[in-house]
C-alpha cells in the first residue's frame, strides 16, 4: 500500500497538534514513528486511518483520499488502543468476528492464528475468559493478533510493545519482520521503544511538537542517529538546568 500525506494539519483550538507538509511511504516499507509524549504520533496514525478529521490537508492511500473513500479499508488492519476491542467477547469470538469482517472463514482464522500460538501463549485462547477479564498485556496481544490475522496490505499499530513482557516483545518483533519480508506488508508502527523500531524498521520518522524533525532511511543512514538525538536532548536540558542554577 502506498501512502501520501500532503499539507496535513490537526489543530485543537489554537493548539497545533500536527503539521506535516508531506510524507510518502512506499509499498512494503516498515516505518517507525518515534517521539516523546505529545509529539503527535497517535494523532498521525488516527488521521491516517480517518478516525479523526483533519483541520486541513489529506492522506491518500493508494491514491484514494482516506477521508472520502472506503476501498482502502478492506486492505488495512490496525490496533491503536483498547477501544478497538469488544471486551464482552472471548478472544476466540473476537478473532472470528474480525475474520468475518475481512471475509476470512473460521478455518482461515484458525490457520492464521496458528502462526501466532507462541505469541498468544496459553493464557488467552481456550480459557473461555472474556477479553475484559484478561491482563493489560494479554488484551494488547488480542488486539495485535486480530490485526495480524487479517493478512492486510497495510498494518497500523500504536505502541504495540506496550504492556508486553520481554519474551513477547521479541516474538512480536520477529513476527513483524517475517510478515514484512514474506507479504511485503506496509507497516506504520509507533513506539517509545527506540531499540525495537531501529531493529526492525527500514525507516524512522521522528516527531516533535507535531512536526517531522528527522526522516531517516536505513539505506541512507545509521538508525542509531535516532537514539543520539534523544541523548542530545537530555544533554541540552541538563546544560540548561546548570546554566539556570549558576545564574541564580
Amino acid at each position: 500500500m502506498h501512502i501520501k500525506i500532503e499539507n496535513l494539519q490537526k489543530a485543537y483550538g489554537t493548539q497545533m497538534a500536527l503539521d506535516i507538509p508531506a510524507i510518502v511511504i512506499n509499498p512494503g516499507e516498515m516505518t517507525g514513528i518515534v517521539g516523546n509524549n505529545g509529539a503527535g504520533k497517535t494523532t498521525l496514525l488516527r488521521l491516517t486511518l480517518n478516525l479523526i478529521k483533519a483541520t486541513s490537508g489529506s492522506v491518500l492511500i493508494n491514491e484514494q483520499d482516506a477521508s472520502k473513500s472506503t476501498g482502502w479499508k478492506m486492505h488495512t488492519a490496525s490496533y491503536l488502543d483498547e477501544g478497538f476491542l469488544i471486551d464482552f467477547l472471548t478472544p476466540e469470538e473476537y478473532f472470528y468476528f474480525t475474520g468475518k469482517v475481512y471475509g476470512i472463514t473460521p478455518q482461515g482464522v484458525d490457520a492464521n492464528l496458528s502462526i501466532l500460538n507462541k505469541f498468544l501463549g496459553v493464557e488467552i485462547v481456550g480459557t473461555r475468559k472474556y477479553i475484559r477479564e484478561l491482563s493489560a498485556g494479554n488484551r494488547q496481544k488480542v488486539g495485535i493478533a486480530a490485526a495480524l490475522l487479517a493478512n492486510s496490505k497495510l498494518l497500523v499499530l500504536d505502541e504495540p510493545f506496550n504492556f508486553l513482557d520481554p519474551t513477547s516483545q521479541i516474538l512480536l518483533r520477529n513476527i513483524f519482520k517475517a510478515k514484512n519480508t514474506q507479504s511485503k506488508t506496509t507497516m506504520l508502527l509507533s513506539s517509545h521503544n527506540i531499540n525495537h523500531l531501529t531493529e526492525i524498521c527500514s525507516r524512522i520518522i521522528l516527531l516533535e511538537n507535531g512536526k517531522i524533525i528527522k526522516d531517516i532511511s536505513a539505506a541512507e543512514s545509521d538508525l542509531s542517529e535516532v537514539g543520539s538525538y534523544f541523548l542530545q536532548q537530555i544533554d541540552n536540558e541538563a546544560l540548561s538546568g546548570k546554566e539556570t542554577t549558576e545564574a541564580i
